[in-house]
């Protein structure tokens, strides 16, 4: 069982067959884990969640991430209103901004401010879950979104089965670790944080956010999360981390958190060859050392004594596989690895 003392969380995806999805997440919950999570990338979160709720019933389910400028906020709210019947309330709502050439190129969806935007979704959100079905809302009238509710009393929507259903907000850099904290129940952090990272530059940001909320370090959970390679071929964890790297420091919108690094030049390399490449193309422009420090490579005991000093700050923790450009039998080699490290 994982130690009771350090929270762990895993995934699910939508990729595979429904035995698959239900086989990943009953294996997760005996192995003892927190929570399960399930992304937004190529596909909804909601899916794969909602076959995991029908086969556990002590794991949370959390949305990591549901995009929050892709779809409207009452859509949003329904679908987190349904995943918290389906699993008996065990659902939380995890949001992120995610980058803006994925919600306008993408999904033809306006970005906007982020910080403004994830305020007003948040808002949203918030008085659906707890007003829709009571006949108390009317109109919404936002920057980046207007609504006429008057129908709802028409529809006579079901009362949620919580009104203070939970939202995690995820964020990279502090500006939006700091409203998360301020607004939102949880705090995700972004996977390709480093450890100084999460144990030096965050804290600060969440206790400005706390402080404008006026709210406790107690009534919000922090979840981080940290990209992981357990190997005993250093080598191989360390060329098997390059394309992950090169993923997030190919976009534009990272560059200021990889320089933060000081890896800015290289961050501007790849944004030029992921252009004419891919992430997997460009893989050979991450430098070792700009992989080991996103991606923590090494053997597992290694692996276990570098991300220990994450706990001083962390409530609970989401190990990833650096699974870009990877095949599957390799990917799982390592969701094995994590498995046997941590969670045995």
């Amino acid at each position: 069982m994982a130690n009771k003392s350090k929270r762990y969380w895993g995934f699910v995806t939508a990729d595979v067959p429904a035995a698959a999805v239900a086989a990943q997440a009953k294996m997760q919950e005996d192995a003892g884990l927190e929570g399960l999570m399930a992304a937004q990338l190529y596909s909804t979160p909601f899916i794969p969640l909602a076959a995991a709720a029908t086969v556990t019933s002590r794991v949370r389910l959390l949305s990591g991430i549901a995009l929050a400028f892709t779809r409207s906020p009452y859509e949003t709210a329904v679908a987190a209103m349904d995943m918290d019947r389906i699993s008996g309330g065990r659902f939380i709502l995890g949001l992120g901004c995610s980058v803006r050439a994925l919600s306008e190129e993408i999904y033809g969806m306006p970005y906007g401010k982020p910080l403004a935007h994830m305020r007003e979704v948040v808002e949203i959100i918030r008085m659906v879950i707890s007003k829709a079905h009571t006949g108390e809302l009317q109109r919404y009238e936002g920057v980046y979104h207007q609504h006429d509710f008057n129908l709802l009393e028409w529809l006579s929507p079901p009362p949620p089965l919580r009104t203070d259903l939970p939202i995690w907000i995820a964020a990279l850099r502090g500006p939006l670790v700091s409203l998360a904290a301020e607004i939102a129940d949880g705090v995700m952090g972004h996977p390709i944080w480093t450890v100084p990272w999460a144990t030096t530059k965050i804290p600060e940001a969440l206790e400005q956010g706390l402080k404008r909320g006026g709210k406790q370090r107690s009534d919000i959970e922090f979840q981080a999360g940290l990209y992981v390679a357990p190997s005993n071929d250093r080598a191989e964890a360390i060329n098997d981390a390059r394309p992950t790297v090169a993923f997030y420091a190919g976009a534009a919108q990272y560059e200021e958190y990889f320089a933060a690094h000081g890896f800015r030049e290289e961050a501007r390399r790849l944004q030029e060859g992921v252009k004419h490449g891919g992430h997997a193309g460009a893989a050979h422009l991450v430098p070792d050392e700009m992989a080991e420090t996103f991606v923590i490579c090494g053997t597992p005991d290694e692996v276990r004594k570098k991300i220990e000093p994450i706990w001083e700050v962390a409530d609970s923790l989401v190990l990833v596989p650096p699974a870009y450009a990877l095949p599957p039998e390799k990917l799982m080699a390592y969701v094995g690895a994590i498995a046997s490290t941590f969670y045995s």
